[in-house]
């Protein structure tokens, strides 16, 4: 089986598996075996989207997270400004925490219009991703056999390609 990929390498899979953490196993085992890894890929195959829910987000759970993104935007101001206007301790201590406490306030009431404005149409959060069925292992053509020989010893729940 010959991979067709971006840098029109001839390419073979040497094993298959179904899950990413088997065929990163196998990598790191042949990387532990001292074979040029620089030579592997894992493709990833019959690729989906995955939306993971985390959890329901009301309004007070939007505005802490827009208030806790607006005070770190804060306080990268807060830092900016202080670089150009504290004379001293005192006046770096004030200008981060105005920046900060109003970065807050902004992020808080930014997200919290943004979730009423959204009418309840998405009240949840969630971690977003891409999944594959199956990972192929493949090999540059010229390393393919030693790889493939490599992996036969292997104890692992994994598919070598005859």
């Amino acid at each position: 089986m010959e991979a067709e990929l971006d840098d029109y390498k001839a390419r073979r899979a040497i094993a298959v598996s179904d899950t990413y953490a088997e065929a990163e196993a196998i990598v790191d085992q042949l990387a532990d075996d001292g074979f040029p890894v620089e030579h592997v890929l894992i493709v990833g195959r019959d690729l989906r989207y995955v939306e993971r829910v985390t959890g329901h987000v009301n309004g007070w759970k939007a505005a802490a997270g827009g208030a806790v993104s607006g005070l770190l935007l804060g306080l990268l101001f807060g830092l900016l400004w202080a670089v150009w206007f504290a004379h001293d301790g005192t006046s770096l201590l004030a200008i981060l925490v105005y920046w900060t406490v109003w970065g807050a306030v902004i992020g808080a009431g930014i997200a919290l219009l943004g979730h009423l404005l959204s009418g309840g149409r998405r009240n949840f959060a969630s971690v977003p991703g891409m999944e594959a069925r199956r990972y192929d292992v493949v090999v540059d053509e010229e390393f393919a056999d030693e790889a493939a020989r490599r992996i036969s010893r292997l104890d692992r729940r994994t598919h070598p390609i005859s």
